[in-house]
């Protein structure tokens, strides 16, 4: 199984739940929701998420999804996945709590370190 991981609000992912599919307010605005793999995930909540609470991360099993995945350079210069759709939630297998530390920053959580 190929896992992609994903950072929201966790009441985006309730409505999801609901509604049967997730929408990423990017995928609006650019087309696709940004995924990370488990390498990249710390290193992207760091420089775009510091000091927030209240998010999720989502684990993606990325044969699962019925959108296309599309692995594509961002201007860091590394490939990241994309979903050029939305998202069907059954290919969520997992949701965890994702909130910075007490110095606003994200440390690798253990279920992410699992996936290895």
């Amino acid at each position: 199984m190929k896992t992609i991981l994903h950072m929201t609000q966790a009441k985006k992912w309730e409505q999801a739940k609901i509604l049967g599919s997730y929408r990423a307010d990017s995928l609006d605005t650019e087309g696709f929701i940004h995924c990370s793999e488990a390498s990249q995930i710390v290193k992207v909540a760091n420089r775009f998420y510091p000091n927030q609470k209240e998010l999720i991360l989502l684990f993606i099993n990325a044969d699962k999804v019925k959108a296309e995945v599309r692995y594509e350079e961002a201007e860091i210069g590394e490939l990241f996945p994309h979903i050029y759709g939305e998202l069907n939630i059954d290919a969520v297998f997992q949701a965890i709590a994702f909130e910075s530390g007490e110095d606003g920053l994200f440390e690798l959580p253990q279920e992410v370190v699992d996936l290895d």
